[in-house]
């Protein structure tokens, strides 16, 4: 028993620690519950974060005015690439009011391939999420639960953040 107690404390001790030295990185101590998530693809379509329900969710707020964001985004685009994040959605999310052509020509000059350009809607998400500045991520469970945020810029091809992340896959 007492083996099993020390096993256990060397688990989530483990896990804290390897949260933590992830920079940027806020670990929510209660999962968040969000009503009415929705944004915009480059279509003008609304998109329900609901939808995508039963996979690992990444929102990215970002602009392309934003130098933190477009030294982020190379690495996010290579984030969805991932194996061992096969569940895993990424939604970059414009919320820096470019038209489609601007955030059509960020991605092309940086080179993104692997995702989409999506913005946000009149209601506006920043809002909802009290964001306090960008670039921040905020990721969701299986669930639909915030259980996460990035605050600022990070590197997604970090393999520490990579591995951390693939324990929610």
């Amino acid at each position: 028993m007492r083996f099993l107690i020390i096993l256990i404390f060397l688990i989530f001790n483990s896990f804290a620690i390897e949260a933590s030295d992830i920079k940027n990185l806020v670990i929510n101590k209660d999962l968040k519950k969000y009503e009415d998530l929705t944004f915009l693809d480059d279509q003008n379509n609304q998109i329900d974060l609901s939808d995508y329900k039963g996979n690992l969710i990444l929102l990215n707020f970002w602009a392309t005015w934003c130098a933190p964001c477009k030294e982020e985004m190379p690495s996010l685009d290579l984030l969805q690439n991932q194996e061992n994040l096969d569940k895993l959605k990424i939604f970059p999310i414009n919320v820096g009011q470019d038209n489609l052509e601007n955030s059509l020509k960020f991605f092309e000059d940086l080179k993104i391939k692997n995702l989409k350009i999506y913005f946000d809607s009149p209601i506006t998400l920043a809002k909802k999420f009290g964001l306090r500045g960008i670039p921040t991520s905020i990721i969701f469970n299986k669930d639909g639960l915030e259980f996460a945020r990035i605050i600022g810029s990070i590197d997604f091809d970090d393999q520490k953040f990579i591995d951390w992340l693939a324990k929610y896959n």
